[in-house]
């Protein structure tokens, strides 16, 4: 038997991040036992499903890397299939017509509350023998007595009395076919093994069993994640970050990093936090679902992202970062950005972030924005008589590496005697504008002998 996995996104909204652990779940599981993922867009809602919505849930699937062996299939392009396994149970006396309006089935309702009974459809069609005719539905015949349950794979055995289930619709008066008659057949038609959603779907599971057994086909496996919660461990929202995945994109995070924190965020491998895809294949195991819900932390998030930026390669960084760079304005080299990068790559949350910061590199002189008040609480006139002397140095220096400036200045203290920290902030100002940036030496060397001298010259024309 072939593994087979599916992810069934409804799109009527984008990809959000508990959507994207379900199916990364789901992803990790074909992959690991070299069976095959389905993707599936369940698009009946004809008024909320839009192509963009859809197209959006392709391109942030396609962000993550999570690629799919069949699919997309398309719920609203099967309706044929659905008629036919309704017919199937309508043969076999599974299901039956009905002809109660949704106001009759209303009242039936209330007469159970009133009674203190379960408020449901009372059956008063179940032995009519009716035949198809305008406004009827088609419902299964669920058993009166006995339980359905089945095992899951995360949260154990679950039952439900079947007297607590009513007769519930297949086919609406429209024709249309409902959800869970829609789903079983998918799944069934698709050759789905492990069925791995969010636990909002664990009340719809004991309707999904009966249908299976009504067509009397084996059941697939069932795994039921808990959902993430936010940091008050109320259900997550978007004042938590339960935003759209490309959101993340847009907000400098790396894909690596979003798998590798959303496949921890109800799974874990020991106290092991970074896991490469590679691993994560190896590694995953139904077992190891977490049966209790998750917190959300966008500390920690951050913690991965930036560990994943620091171990990135310049070469996989430059065209990302250059995007975010981009945005700001600026169009810069390759070349140049390749030598700006590891500046940041130690302590960079985010690449936009690390876009944002590296701003100075980019512009000229003239443009260069200057902390004025830092200006004045550093710019002394002894410190701007030691800074004159320096740049003097740096004139005649034809060496304008890292180690060279490293040299010409512990020279320069040892001659005067003075302490580095009196005019390392002045020098930092000078040639950024700013009161942070990388190391000075470093900075100096990348953004080169002309730009760093022209600059101090300006610093020091500052009133």
């Amino acid at each position: 038997m072939t593994v087979t996995t599916r992810f069934a996104p409804s799109p009527t909204g984008y990809l959000h991040i508990g959507g994207a652990r379900t199916a990364l779940f789901s992803w990790l599981w074909a992959r690991k036992n070299k069976g095959k993922f389905v993707l599936r867009i369940e698009d009946t809602d004809e008024q909320r499903s839009t192509p963009e919505m859809t197209q959006a849930i392709l391109d942030a699937m396609d962000w993550l890397g999570l690629d799919y062996d069949l699919g997309p299939y398309f719920q609203s392009q099967r309706k044929e299939i659905y008629q036919e396994y309704i017919e199937k149970l309508l043969a076999s006396g599974a299901a039956y017509y009905c002809e109660c309006t949704p106001e009759e089935v209303e009242k039936m309702r209330e007469e159970a509350r009133q009674k203190g009974l379960k408020p449901k459809y009372n059956g008063r069609c179940r032995n009519k023998n009716l035949g198809p005719g305008p406004g009827r539905v088609v419902r299964l015949k669920v058993p009166l007595t006995g339980e359905t349950s089945f095992e899951d794979l995360v949260k154990g055995t679950i039952s439900v009395r079947n007297a607590e289930l009513d007769d519930f619709i297949l086919r609406r008066s429209d024709g249309t076919p409902t959800y869970n008659l829609a789903v079983v057949v998918d799944d069934l038609t698709m050759g789905i093994t492990h069925i791995i959603r969010g636990d909002d779907h664990v009340n719809n599971t004991p309707k999904q069993v009966l249908i299976y057994q009504a067509l009397n086909v084996p059941l697939p496996k069932f795994a039921h994640v808990p959902m993430i919660l936010g940091p008050d461990k109320k259900k997550l929202s978007k004042r938590h970050g339960a935003l759209s995945v490309m959101i993340y994109k847009e907000m400098g995070f790396l894909p690596e990093a979003l798998v590798n924190y959303l496949v921890r965020l109800g799974w874990s491998y020991g106290d092991q936090e970074i896991f490469s895809k590679e691993e994560l294949i190896e590694k995953f195991s139904l077992e190891n679902l977490n049966a209790s819900a998750s917190v959300f932390d966008l500390d920690k998030l951050l913690w991965v992202n930036s560990h994943y930026i620091k171990n990135s390669s310049v070469e996989q960084l430059v065209p990302l970062v250059s995007e975010f760079v981009q945005e700001l304005g600026y169009t810069p080299e390759a070349d140049y950005l390749a030598k700006i990068i590891p500046l940041y790559q130690p302590r960079a949350k985010t690449l936009k972030e690390m876009a944002e910061q590296m701003h100075f590199f980019f512009k000229t002189t003239e443009e260069l924005d200057y902390d004025l008040k830092a200006v004045k609480k550093f710019f002394t006139p002894e410190v701007k008589e030691h800074l004159q002397t320096i740049l003097g140095r740096m004139q005649e220096t034809k060496d304008f590496s890292q180690k060279e400036l490293e040299n010409l200045f512990a020279k320069y203290l040892d001659e005067t005697g003075i302490k580095f920290k009196l005019i390392a902030q002045p020098l930092r100002i000078a040639i950024t504008g700013q009161t942070f940036s990388p190391g000075l030496f470093e900075t100096m060397e990348v953004l080169g002998k002309e730009k760093v001298i022209s600059r101090i010259q300006r610093a020091l024309s500052l009133e």
